[in-house]
């Protein structure tokens, strides 16, 4: 018989050979499992990815206030001004277009502090797109003033005509404008947002060809009043109140030092107002995610501080103070007809109409009037 010792030895061998096997069985599918385990515990603690900005740019805070600021404060002078002068034009136009702006200016100072959000992001778009658009009718209002001042023998429209037409088409491009970016606000696809866009960007270059139409006809007159160059068979009709803004020499026509003031300015509004238009052209023709969008200092430049050059210029060069009411509204004005010879002539210039008599300077043309 042998002895216990070796029998206990084997069986504790054959049991640890058991168990070692089942060691490297579990051993092998833990080395299969425990990377599936491993990447499942990945997924679930993994952090939730940064959203993108909306702007593919994070809004300067101190741009945006500081901008946001001066709407603020042009917009308060301007209204200022339109009580000042008793004027009612002023708040369909220029006053409703500094509201969108600060309203513009308000959202991207919101998203400067989180540029993911959508509210902020279409509320700038919209209305920055918008905002310059009825001030743009303020422009035509004026130079429909300013053709009844200087004359509207030289006009290939009446001053009325400038009126309905361009501040109708302004309304267009305004109601384009805004569809395209309710679209574009209320898209919940990138397809929509394209849509809305492409709609805006209807809207903006039908306001530039608008306003390309205008400064040619602008232009026309211009030429035509400094060389006296009437349209045929376009009977002369000023109108006219007390002080004189455009006079008669022996060397032509004379204008006020206030009347130049209010054409450089005009024309310098207008120039800015072009200039911002035909970049928001280029930026939307880009797309949501272009490079012109996207690059935070052209929009500063040729947004923002374009409309704002358009604010200030209007505020100092103001047609309250440099026209005067009256010149606003013609129904406050008098129109010089055939009775005098110095302002009408069936067919031909005004000079042509004074040639054979002797020559003084009249004071009858037309002013501002009293404010």
């Amino acid at each position: 018989m042998s002895p216990p010792f070796p029998f206990f030895f084997r069986v504790i061998l054959v049991f640890n050979k058991v168990s070692l096997q089942h060691f490297l069985f579990h051993f092998t599918m833990l080395d299969h499992i425990l990377p599936l385990i491993s990447r499942a515990a990945n997924a679930t603690a993994a952090e939730p990815e940064e959203e993108e900005s909306q702007y593919g740019y994070t809004p300067t805070k101190y741009v945006c206030l500081i901008l946001l600021v001066l709407f603020c404060i042009s917009t308060l002078i301007h209204t200022a001004q339109a009580i000042r002068y008793r004027m009612l034009w002023p708040i369909p136009t220029i006053l409703l277009a500094g509201l969108l702006e600060i309203a513009g200016w308000a959202g991207r100072f919101w998203s400067s502090f989180d540029d993911t959000k959508d509210t902020p992001f279409m509320i700038q778009i919209v209305t920055t797109v918008l905002g310059p658009t009825p001030f743009l009718a303020a422009i035509f209002i004026i130079f429909g003033a300013i053709v009844r001042i200087m004359g509207q023998g030289y006009s290939r429209l009446t001053p009325r005509y400038y009126s309905l037409i361009f501040v109708s088409c302004d309304v267009i491009s305004l109601v384009v404008q805004g569809a395209g970016g309710g679209i574009a606000a209320s898209g919940d696809t990138l397809e929509d947002a394209n849509m809305g866009g492409n709609i805006m960007l209807g809207g903006i270059v039908f306001q530039l060809v608008v306003m390309t139409l205008f400064l040619g006809l602008a232009g026309e007159f211009f030429y035509r009043f400094f060389t006296d160059s009437p349209i045929a068979g376009r009977a002369f009709a000023r109108v006219e109140t007390e002080d004189s803004h455009v006079t008669l020499t022996n060397s032509g026509y004379k204008l006020s030092s206030k009347m130049r003031v209010m054409l450089v300015a005009l024309f310098s509004i207008t120039a800015f107002l072009y200039i911002r238009a035909i970049y928001r052209t280029i930026e939307l023709a880009g797309g949501w995610h272009g490079v012109i969008i996207e690059t935070e200092i052209w929009f500063n430049i040729f947004d923002g501080a374009m409309v704002v050059l358009a604010f200030y210029t209007m505020n100092f060069a103001h047609p309250g103070r440099l026209l005067g009411r009256d010149a606003m509204n013609s129904k406050n004005t008098r129109t010089v007809g055939k009775s005098n010879q110095l302002e009408m002539g069936s067919t031909g210039s005004l000079l042509e109409a004074t040639r054979d008599q002797p020559f003084s300077a009249p004071n009858h043309t037309y002013s501002g009037g009293q404010y």
